[in-house]
């Protein structure tokens, strides 16, 4: 027995502390939406200087479709070591449980917030080839026009289709929503002017308002953004009481260790604020957020009373 009582004295007294070595290989984040749109941007940002910061590569894997329920359900199932980690944002964890109605996943039970990482407000756009010059005179071609304006969207549940639903709300207006799989083609098909209008991530469709590809008519925040101080928010334009506003943040399996889940959201919250991604972020029309994982978790309790309200209230439904 005493021999026993050793040798477990040894291995106690030599055991490095619970997670001292981790991570020790890379980490994946899993993200569901495409490549080359604004949250793999923001995205690709983030987890590259948590890979410098953790000494460990964070490889962002694009797995998109279903509205993100697609990823959500790869990290949902993944090991709860700390290896597999997720993005999880206003489509996936507050407004999809109230339009799609058989998730794979239980978002309360099967996930943990981790860190907010940002806010961004949608942009309002058309083709160039409707006349509107602005949100009102949007508003009046789409009642001279009811049903024959196709709205854009990154899928059913997303900010970007919502808030459109929002809109038409507040307005009187008719659209139909037409749901792409990914921001890149749904922008690519508005700037052909095979669909008409979106309101989607500023990171995604202000390069293209930039550039003249498009035409912006306002942001969907309260307050006007910096990177496109020109365009008035879509209240000022008229539309009182609207206001859409994305959000991110990290999430991971529901098994992941109160340790690691605290290790993560340290790390993040430093990756914050180092000034490569502190100042590109809000470049990109990103809101740096930050905090404690229960913050977060606050967050997404509130979004997701807020965006029932508004799905109850506008009739969204899948499309």
């Amino acid at each position: 027995m005493n021999r026993i009582l050793l040798a477990l004295f040894v291995l106690a007294f030599h055991t490095p502390p619970l997670f001292a070595a981790y991570p020790d290989r890379p980490i994946r984040y899993v993200l569901g939406s495409a490549p080359g749109g604004g949250p793999d941007v923001a995205a690709r940002i983030i987890m590259a200087e948590l890979g410098r910061q953790m000494g460990q590569q964070v490889i962002v894997e694009n797995r998109p479709g279903a509205s993100g329920t697609i990823g959500l359900d790869i990290i949902a199932r993944a090991t709860p070591d700390g290896y597999t980690i997720g993005h999880g944002n206003i489509q996936t964890m507050a407004i999809s449980r109230s339009v799609i109605p058989k998730l794979p996943y239980n978002i309360d039970k099967d996930f943990q917030p981790v860190v907010h990482m940002y806010g961004t407000p949608n942009l309002l756009a058309v083709t160039l080839s409707i006349p509107p010059q602005s949100v009102q005179e949007l508003i009046d071609y789409a009642k001279k026009n009811p049903g024959k304006l196709l709205y854009a969207s990154t899928g059913n549940g997303s900010s970007v289709h919502v808030g459109m639903e929002l809109f038409k709300l507040l307005t009187g207006t008719q659209m139909t929503h037409v749901p792409f799989k990914a921001a890149v083609t749904a922008i690519t098909d508005l700037t052909a002017g095979r669909v008409h209008v979106m309101a989607d991530n500023i990171n995604s469709i202000g390069p293209h308002v930039k550039s003249g590809r498009l035409r912006g008519l306002a942001v969907t925040s309260t307050k006007r953004v910096p990177a496109h101080a020109d365009l008035p928010t879509v209240a000022e334009a008229g539309v009182q009481g609207f206001d859409v506003a994305a959000w991110a943040g990290v999430i991971v399996p529901a098994g992941v260790p109160k340790a690691l889940v605290a290790r993560l959201n340290a790390e993040v919250n430093k990756v914050l604020l180092v000034p490569a991604v502190a100042e590109k972020l809000p470049d990109l029309g990103l809101i740096v957020a930050g905090g404690t994982p229960e913050q977060f978790a606050a967050h997404i309790r509130k979004e997701t009373a807020r965006w029932a309200d508004v799905v109850k209230r506008a009739g969204a439904k899948v499309d």
